[in-house]
């Protein structure tokens, strides 16, 4: 993960789900209740990392947020994988996609279809991207807005917005 210090609690929520879809696709815990609890005990909770200090302050990421995220993809796995199937071209199929792309594309795509605390379509994409950016040096952050973007006009078709 790139080494800029990230400030902003919503963000290192989406961080921190990103990293628990990742864990849920590599791993053998597929349970929701158990991700999170894993979580909570030991990356979220400022007391075991040290990587959200920053100048003596601690950045604590959004709990329910991250709950919220987690609960709604594991519900809804199938149906958010097949919207990011259908939102690839033909000839890539999801497992051509980085591990890490699925993951930050699963979790963007759960807020983009369940309002996870209404952020509007164009905060949900932007956040992703910076997402995307904390994890990846090359073009994948343009890749992910594009994702995003197909995938909002078909969601959510009142609030999306043209390429970022």
């Amino acid at each position: 993960m790139n080494t800029q210090t990230v400030k902003r609690p919503r963000t290192l929520t989406r961080i921190a789900a990103v990293q628990a879809l990742f864990q849920w696709e590599q791993g053998t815990v597929k349970a929701a209740n158990l991700i999170i609890e894993q979580f909570l005990l030991y990356r979220i909770d400022p007391q075991c990392n040290e990587e959200i200090y920053n100048d003596g302050k601690a950045y604590i990421p959004n709990i329910n947020l991250f709950k919220n995220i987690i609960e709604q993809f594991i519900h809804q796995s199938s149906e958010i994988d097949i919207i990011l199937t259908k939102s690839l071209p033909k000839d890539w199929p999801l497992h051509r996609l980085d591990p890490i792309i699925r993951a930050i594309s699963r979790a963007a795509i759960t807020e983009l279809l369940n309002d996870v605390n209404d952020p509007p379509t164009k905060v949900i994409i932007n956040e992703y991207i910076d997402v995307t950016r904390a994890f990846c040096d090359g073009e994948e952050a343009s890749l992910i807005n594009g994702i995003l973007d197909n995938i909002s006009r078909q969601v959510r078709p009142l609030t999306a917005t043209s390429s970022l």
